[in-house]
C-alpha cells in the first residue's frame, strides 16, 4: 500500500459536524465505500466498519 493512501490514526470531529460519516467528503471516489454514519452522540469514539478509521468527538 502506498503511504500516500492511509488514513489518519484518528479524525477528530466536533459537535458541530455531527453527525458524523465515514467517508470523509475529501475522499477520492475510487476510495470510497458505503456510507455509514457514526454514533458520536452516544459515546465519544467510535470506528468505522468498513475502512476502520476511528473517530473521536472533540469538545
Amino acid at each position: 500500500m502506498n503511504d500516500t493512501t492511509k488514513r489518519p490514526q484518528a479524525v477528530k470531529v466536533s459537535r458541530d459536524q455531527l453527525p458524523a460519516s465515514c467517508p470523509p467528503r475529501g475522499d477520492a471516489l475510487w476510495n470510497r465505500h458505503p456510507k455509514v454514519y457514526l454514533p458520536l452522540h452516544e459515546q465519544p469514539e467510535a470506528v468505522c466498519p468498513y475502512c476502520s478509521t476511528r473517530y473521536v468527538l472533540e469538545d
